[in-house]
Order: C-alpha cells, then structure tokens, then sequence
C-alpha cells in the first residue's frame, strides 16, 4: 500500500471510530434475502410493515400474502429458479408483495419505471429475458404496447387498492376507473388480475429458495453509455451486506426497533428506496408508501396522518415541499432523521429543511452498481456539504488519471470496494471489464477525501446528466435524436437547475432550413421518459468538433457555464 492510500485509510478509520461507526459488520447472519425477509416477519409479525392509500398490513399479511403469490408463480405459471420477473408499479400495498414473492420464490426481480417509452421499455424487457410481468392497470398502456414483442408470457395485472379491505377496495378502484379517468382501456393476449393470481395461489404451498449469497436477486438497469441502459447484477450477498452496512448508520440517528413510522415518497423500482426498505423492515419498523409523490398536496396530506419520525428523500423533493405552503404547517415534532441521495443536496435546501422541520438532512452517496449506498454522513457528526463516511466494510481509493494514488485533499476517481459492489453488468462483460478491476468499481465521479476521513465529491468524470436524482446519459438522448429525418448533428448537456440539480439542454444543426421546435417536442416525448426530455434547445449551424469530428460537449458545457456565470 502506498504512503498517500494508507493516510487516506488512515483518515477514513479515524473518522469511522470518532463517529461510533464500526470498520466492519457480520454478514453471516443470513443466507439469502428470502431468510432475512422471515426473520422481519418473526420477530416484528403483529407491528405494522406498510400502509398506502388510508389501509396498513403488519408483516404477517405480508407473509401470508407474498407466500400465496409465490406459490401461484410457482405452481401456475411453471416459474423456476432464475426466472426473471419485471415489475411496472408505484409505490402501493402490492409492490412489497410481489417482491418478496419473487425474493421466496428464488426468481430474479426486475424493476422498471412506470414513465418508461415503448422503447426504453421492450430493451429492458428484452435484454433481461423476463417471461412474466406485473403491471398496475392505471400505466399498463407502454406494457400492453410491448409486452406480446418482447417475450411476455404472463401479464399479471393489478388495480390500484387491490390490496384493500372490499368496500374500500371497490369505492377506490371505481373512482379511479370511471370518474378519474385514470385507467386506460387495453388487453393483453395471456393476462391475469392479481387478485386471481392470490386466489389461486392460496390453494398451494410455494417451494422456498435455496438460492446462495452469490446468486442473482436483482437486476438494476441503470443508462448505457453506448445509448442503451444496461443491468447491474446484484445478488442476494450484495443487497444483505448492504442493508447490514446501513442498519449500523440507522441505529447512529436514534432510532428505535419496532417503534418508528418512515415516509416513502421514493420509488421503490429506484434501488435507493428499494434498498431502505429492507433497512426499516430489518427492525421491525413501518413505512408508508407514497403512489405520486409529483402530488405534494397527496403527500403533504399523507404526512399529516402519521407522527412519522423519518424519510428519506432526494434535494428536488427536500426543495418542493419546503416551498408548498402547506408544509410548515405539519407536525414535525418525531422526526428524527431525514435521508438525502440520489442527486447532490444543495446548502440551501438542507438550510430551509432544517430551519423548517428542525430535522438535520444526512446526505449519502451510491451508484446502482453499489447496491447502492457507499457512503452516508453518521448521527451527531454531520457534515453538509459531504457525502459522510465510508459504510462498513468498505474501502475507497482515489486514484488520479494517471493512475496514480492520490492522498488526502487530492482529486481523483473515487473507486469502491465491498461486499455491496455488484457481480457486474448483465450480458455486457465489456462493460464490466471497462468499470470492474480487480474488484475496484470505478465510479467515474471525482472526489476527495477530507483529513477527518469524510468524502466529498466535486466533480463527474462522465458526461451523465443527473436529473432529479435520475441518471441521463447524453449518448441516448442523441441516438433519438439522430433518428429525427432533419437533425444532421446534435449534443446534450446537463446544465445547472435550481429544482433538479440538472436539467438536459440539447444543441441541434439541422439538414436543411428551420425545424419545429413543437413537432421536435413531440418526436422525443413519444421516444423519452419525461425527466430525459430536454428543458432546453438550442440550434445552430455547426457544433464544436475534435479533428476527427467528434462533438465536444466539454465545450458547450463550458460556454454554458460562461454564459449562466455573466
């Protein structure tokens, strides 16, 4: 080990035991996720596990529930060990279900974005050779478009209170239907209603899986930097380690097995919040699912039903609610923690939470690739401005673009080891190849690493463009973009936005004459998930090229960045 890697370890140890952080955590407590899914369920069976839309199930309707789906996966459909299995939902009462289902199931979850295009949907579809889908009724339309050319053998499809006592279940559901408008009217060639699919299943036994540590749980798609997204496999072991690396942070901020209430405005097809998850379901405690959180009368009107004493959310979010003026009316007084990831969080949105609900913000940092969280600011030693501590377990070097290491305060790519760290990238081992080195994740952002042991990141290596805690990766936008019969070349930046962090700004030189800016809109929005979309356009007659005509989105990013300063 070099001089300058060992003061970075040095540094980093320093700041773990300063912080009451251990180096290391026992990750032979479970064998797989299906384990760690029963122990919640004996030791916390009675307590509340989720609550969505005015109803709550304790861990033992979890149990029972995801049991009889398993069983209907299994025995129903012929679905084995493996198996992959797409879910297309919001947060509501079904999602923990069908996921512990498939988890039981020893089947590998893949989660997909409800905003997904037909196109961005039937690739992931595709590439990860799902067979059976579950979909909510109210966003089947993309599905419905996708599912019979992309190798779906069984829709199982849901309505939104499925889950709901009956009454309350067909009031909701009829409204949705019939007066809101809200559920399109499509057919799949071989589906089912989920309801039928727990009828059924009830009448059977599912096989539990005996799937190990390194077995495949998860497929996490996250951008392609050749213009597709691609899957990060994460396997039982990587998301046990690191719910048991960040259950050592959780208990730091006060929190109290069995007794605490968590809001979950986060989607959980977004490893971040699907990760947490599995952190307050681990002690026992409840969280309270938020269908839209785009809806900040909805959520603000979910958080005064409950004395909640966390939640973990991301700065566009944090920047929302602090400007609705509803919001400082609630009552704040259980709050414990409030969680920050998925984007950088700004000072001053930290500053108006805290000001606001009295509640410090802790930011941390991750990567899909890390299962996610790599590292988290600790309780009673925060540091705004940081990314925290390495979790346990973890090792960080910092290596300069030589390849060098680089030491304490100095700037380099921040490379990541652990048991979190992903088994690689699905069906891409020249993408692995690229990012893994000899177990060393390459991150592709440049940090530093402080003297007190805390990191910050300062700058990203890769042109992505970070919108509101979602990555987009210019290559895609640009290959849509190339598809357009008159743009002859084009760009996309990230440029800097107050709500967002980024927004995507796209520079265009067309073929021939003007272009429709309206009818542009138009071609992407069909191609594009809506946070992809371009805030802005600019066109030009030529864009800046190397000598061998490769667009240099350096310099537009720079000329950007000249103007906004001016």
């Amino acid at each position: 080990m070099s001089d300058k890697r060992e003061a970075v370890a040095n540094a980093i140890e320093a700041g773990r035991s300063l912080a009451g952080v251990p180096s290391s955590v026992d990750l032979s407590q479970f064998a797989n996720l299906a384990e760690m899914f029963q122990h919640c369920v004996d030791t916390a069976s009675n307590n509340p596990a989720v609550s969505c839309l005015g109803y709550t199930l304790n861990y033992s309707d979890l149990d029972r529930l995801s049991a009889n789906f398993a069983s209907y996966l299994q025995n129903e459909l012929g679905m084995k060990t493996g198996d992959r299995i797409a879910i297309q939902m919001p947060n509501i009462l079904q999602y923990p279900v069908v996921l512990f289902a498939a988890i039981r199931a020893g089947l590998v979850v893949v989660n997909t974005n409800p905003l997904y295009s037909e196109r961005e949907l039937e690739h992931q579809i595709k590439d990860s050779g799902a067979k059976v889908m579950v979909v909510l009724a109210n966003i089947a339309e993309v599905a419905a478009a996708v599912a019979p050319m992309a190798g779906i053998e069984t829709v199982i499809v849901t309505e939104l209170a499925d889950l709901h006592p009956p009454v309350k279940r067909l009031l909701i559901n009829s409204v949705v239907k019939h007066v809101k408008k809200m559920v399109p009217k499509v057919s799949f060639p071989n589906s089912v209603s989920f309801r039928t699919a727990l009828a059924k299943g009830k009448s059977g036994r599912y096989q539990p899986t005996t799937a190990g540590k390194e077995d495949l749980a998860l497929l996490q798609y996250t951008g392609g930097t050749t213009g597709v997204s691609k899957g990060a496999m994460i396997s039982h072991g990587n998301l046990i380690a690191n719910v048991l690396q960040s259950k050592e942070l959780f208990e730091s901020y006060g929190l109290k097995p069995g007794e605490e209430t968590f809001m979950a405005p986060l989607p959980l097809y977004h490893i971040y919040s699907f990760m947490l998850s599995f952190v307050v379901m681990l002690q026992g405690n409840h969280s309270v699912l938020i269908p839209n959180p785009r809806d900040l009368d909805s959520v603000i009107k979910e958080m005064r039903r409950w004395k909640w004493s966390g939640m973990s959310g991301i700065n566009t979010l944090f920047v929302s609610l602090c400007n609705h003026p509803e919001f400082a009316s609630l009552d704040f007084s259980s709050l414990k923690v409030t969680l920050s990831g998925g984007m950088a969080l700004t000072a001053g949105a930290a500053k108006s939470w805290q000001e606001m609900t009295g509640s410090e913000v802790f930011e941390g940092y991750g990567l899909t690739e890390t299962s996610p969280v790599v590292s988290i600011n600790p309780g009673g030693k925060n540091q705004v401005g940081t990314i925290g501590l390495p979790l346990p377990g973890t090792d960080i070097r910092i290596i300069a673009e030589g390849g060098e290491e680089c030491g304490i305060d100095e700037r380099g790519e921040l490379c990541v080891k652990g048991p979190q760290v992903m088994m690689g990238y699905w069906q891409r081992q020249d993408e692995t190849d690229k990012s893994m080195k000899d177990g060393w994740f390459h991150t592709g952002d440049v940090a530093v690493v402080q003297a007190d042991g805390y990191m910050r990141i300062v700058d990203r290596m890769k042109d992505m463009i970070l919108v509101s805690g979602f990555n987009v990766y210019p290559n895609e936008i640009e290959d849509v973009l190339s598809s357009h019969p008159n743009i002859r070349e084009c760009a996309a930046i990230g440029v800097p936005d107050e709500k967002s962090g980024e927004a995507v700004k796209i520079f265009i030189a067309t073929k021939q004459g003007d272009i429709d800016q309206d009818e542009l809109k138009a071609f992407l929005r069909e191609r594009l998930t809506g946070y992809k979309m371009p805030r802005y356009i600019e066109v030009r007659d030529e864009l800046p090229k190397t000598n061998v005509g490769k667009v240099l989105r350096r310099d537009l990013r720079d000329e950007e960045l000249a103007k906004r300063a001016s």
